[in-house]
């Protein structure tokens, strides 16, 4: 990331510089600003740096370009997975629950953060069927309410088993009697 923003600042100056130069070039002449000449083999030279140094720029945009939407790739699809084992674990520990299939729309609106009215809303019913829904959710997972359900399936998701399926090579903290967190040797 660090050696991307070097690889853009050094193609923004260096395009800057040459730019400059031409732009210098033709304001002196177009203001009438009375310079020494040079030699034309000299101003050639000088020419062909500038142009040569606006390519490299582009190039090096373009590497730094490329690098990045790279990156962005990989971090789409780290993220796809990430989501998609999320959604399996939640799948499973509806299973686990034995949810039923009003009770699974009810469980994933409110993990998503949806009120009692929008989940209503959308799903066509009354607040109070979605209520008695979100009661019976509850009791079956064994939670006092929403905070306790998303943060029982964020607990699985952080579970050893979890995290040596996903990332075998983390070594994942574990609490301690009195609370404490501490690293597995």
């Amino acid at each position: 990331m660090a050696q991307d923003r070097v690889l853009i600042g050094l193609a923004l100056a260096l395009q800057a510089v040459c730019a400059g130069f031409f732009i210098s070039d033709i304001l002196s002449s177009r203001i009438g600003i009375r310079t020494q000449p040079i030699p034309w083999q000299l101003r050639e030279f000088i020419e062909i740096g500038a142009a040569t140094g606006l390519l490299i720029g582009f190039c090096l945009g373009l590497v730094a370009m490329t690098r990045v939407r790279r990156n962005h790739r990989l971090a789409e699809d780290k993220l796809r997975e990430a989501t998609t084992a999320f959604l399996d674990l939640v799948s499973q520990r509806f299973d686990a629950w034995a949810l039923t299939p009003a009770e699974r729309d009810v469980a994933l609106f409110s993990i998503k953060g949806m009120t009692t009215a929008e989940i209503a809303a959308l799903r066509g019913t009354s607040e109070g069927t979605v209520k008695a829904q979100s009661n019976a959710i509850y009791r079956k997972a064994g939670v006092s309410g929403r905070a306790q359900l998303l943060s029982d399936l964020i607990e699985a998701l952080l579970d050893d088993q979890t995290m040596q399926a996903v990332a075998p090579d983390v070594v994942p903290p574990v609490v301690q009697d009195k609370g404490i967190i501490a690293h597995r040797p």
